[in-house]
């Protein structure tokens, strides 16, 4: 089958590189001429990417439709193209709706949302989808790990805590930093952060089971440093403040 993509920015990107790196079977993937240098990039790496005129002819020729823009940009697209009732459309944009797309398609698609992140390129991490569809499931699982949430209400939730993953690399930039201002070398730095940030997601995709308070616990010992950071950090309100940006990006996709 063909696979098309409208929209060629960061997480288009990441999942086209992870299906070409998976053992996906398909035709060929026709991408959208939006964004020139990432289009091109994809074009030269694999030999399977096209790139089409305009975002018709990937609906034209495409039996699944990726739509990978922003809000503001998939209002005013949307409703222009003509779909067909046997495509599948998988959609990435974070706040329209499901009735919302099945208003703008207008054909009687299937239609389902998926968030999937950049470690997708690496095929790594989780891909929620909205309703449950087992080909599209089956398909994620070869590139992630597939979650299906059958309430999309619920499904906002997930797409909230999506909103984490800048300040995770923030949270990372600024450790980092802390060390080279006291003289370490950046890219020594670097490393044995990422490492052991790395190792403690690991540790914790292991113990996933378990409640993660126990993580919390275990790697306390009393009056140790991990006690002293879990304590300060409390105490300066750093986990309410989370909490606090989480409800603010839900209320934001509640809309």
């Amino acid at each position: 089958m063909n696979l098309g993509f409208i929209g060629t920015g960061k997480i288009a990107s990441s999942v086209i590189t992870g299906i070409c790196k998976s053992k996906i079977s398909f035709n060929k993937i026709i991408i959208s001429p939006r964004n020139k240098r990432i289009a091109k990039n994809l074009k030269k790496r694999f030999r399977k990417v096209i790139i089409a005129k305009d975002n018709q002819q990937i609906v034209d020729k495409c039996d699944w439709v990726f739509l990978s823009v922003t809000p503001t940009v998939g209002d005013k697209i949307i409703k222009e193209l003509k779909f067909k009732s046997t495509q599948t459309i998988i959609s990435f944009i974070s706040t329209i709706t499901l009735s919302q797309l099945k208003k703008a398609i207008k054909v009687k698609a299937k239609i389902v949302r998926a968030i999937p992140l950049p470690p997708i390129s690496l095929k790594k991490g989780p891909v929620p989808i909205c309703p449950p569809n087992k080909k599209v499931k089956a398909f994620f699982d070869k590139v992630g790990t597939t979650v299906e949430i059958k309430n999309e209400k619920l499904s906002i939730n997930f797409w909230s805590t999506s909103g984490m993953m800048a300040p995770f690399y923030q949270l990372l930039n600024s450790m980092t930093n802390w060390l080279v201002k006291r003289g370490v070398k950046r890219d020594n730095a670097q490393k044995y952060i990422t490492s052991l940030f790395l190792a403690l997601s690991e540790d914790a995709v292991v113990n996933s089971k378990k409640d993660l308070k126990y993580l919390v616990k275990e790697s306390q010992t009393p009056k140790g440093l991990n006690e002293q950071g879990v304590k300060e950090l409390t105490k300066a309100g750093f986990y309410k403040s989370l909490e606090k940006t989480l409800n603010s990006i839900h209320k934001r996709l509640n809309k």
